[in-house]
């Protein structure tokens, strides 16, 4: 398992990833190879264009809308362009213009000495706050890789673990067959979204696509059609794969609840026993509807021994 946690992000990367969903537009020459976005969200400099800086939060991506703008018009020039120089000095990772506005060239050729990236956007000033900090916090997310493959199940995203050979794309493949859909295949990529939820998908070289032993390779929407394949989903249930003789107690009635970590997280796990002749994709089938059943609050082993409590007290009743 390979964990990574993201401290910073460079702007010529944020750039390359999102800019084209951000609609952003360079107007200097400085790409921003060498400035870094050290925390997961955007600031407004008006209080630091006024003057205070005590607080002024300069890892943050700033971004600029008509406020600020005016602002900077109404100030004397040399008194607009010592503001600018203050907020340069302090390396700010780069400068975004809201709604289709530019800065002024002397403030452009300010920013090119101090090396910070002037960004353009057509998106109103809150539009692209919204979508950048959306963004930010998907480039910042901690991300591991467990080895696994993952399907949704009737809106379940599992994850089926298990030793090479136990059978886990056969499983899966038998699940495609019933009309659910494949997220990854062996290796599974996991993003932990605001310390809630975790996020599997699959690499991008292998998106969409499974290794069978005896067959190979084979393109899944290819063969099953599009809606055999999803290329994310929330991670709700580990199924770990066992050869029935390393099984020492085979869970029979389901009151212990067991689960694994994963970033923090943790998720229900089950272990299925694996033997000849046992169909293991109708009983990961199973579990997944079971486990979607006890998220809105319906426990069937727990009812089944309230019951069978009950009925031995009225037993014991009726000796009495």
């Amino acid at each position: 398992m390979n964990k990574n946690n993201v401290q910073q992000l460079s702007v010529a990367a944020f750039f390359n990833r999102y800019g084209k969903e951000l609609q952003l537009e360079l107007l200097n020459e400085e790409l921003g190879e060498e400035s870094f976005i050290k925390e997961p969200t955007i600031n407004r400099p008006g209080l630091a264009l006024a003057g205070f800086f005590r607080y002024f939060p300069f890892k943050r991506l700033q971004v600029a809308g008509y406020a600020e703008l005016s602002y900077l018009r109404h100030l004397p020039l040399e008194e607009c362009e010592l503001r600018m120089k203050e907020i340069f000095t302090l390396c700010i990772p780069a400068l975004v213009i809201s709604r289709g506005c530019t800065l002024p060239t002397h403030l452009l050729k300010i920013a090119q000495e101090f090396k910070i990236p002037i960004f353009r956007t057509p998106l109103i000033t809150m539009e692209f706050i919204n979508a950048a900090t959306i963004a930010l916090e998907a480039a910042f997310a901690p991300v591991t890789t467990e080895f696994g493959s993952m399907v949704d199940i009737l809106g379940m995203g599992v994850l089926i673990k298990g030793k090479t050979g136990i059978g886990k794309s056969e499983c899966v493949l038998g699940l495609i067959e019933r009309g659910y859909s494949l997220v990854s295949d062996d290796i599974t990529q996991f993003r932990n979204f605001e310390g809630r939820e975790l996020f599997g998908t699959s690499s991008a070289v292998t998106q969409f696509h499974m290794e069978i032993r005896g067959i190979g390779i084979i393109n899944v929407p290819a063969i099953f059609g599009i809606g055999a394949v999803r290329p994310e989903k929330k991670l709700d249930l580990i199924v770990t794969l066992k050869d029935w003789s390393d099984v020492e107690n085979i869970e029979r009635i389901g009151l212990d609840s067991e689960f694994l970590t994963i970033l923090g997280i943790d998720i229900p796990h089950l272990t299925i026993p694996v033997r000849k002749g046992r169909d293991v994709s109708r009983l990961v089938e199973v579990a997944a509807l079971n486990q979607k059943l006890k998220s809105v609050g319906y426990h069937a082993a727990q009812e089944f021994n309230t019951r069978l409590l009950d009925k031995m007290k009225n037993q014991e009743a009726s000796m009495l």
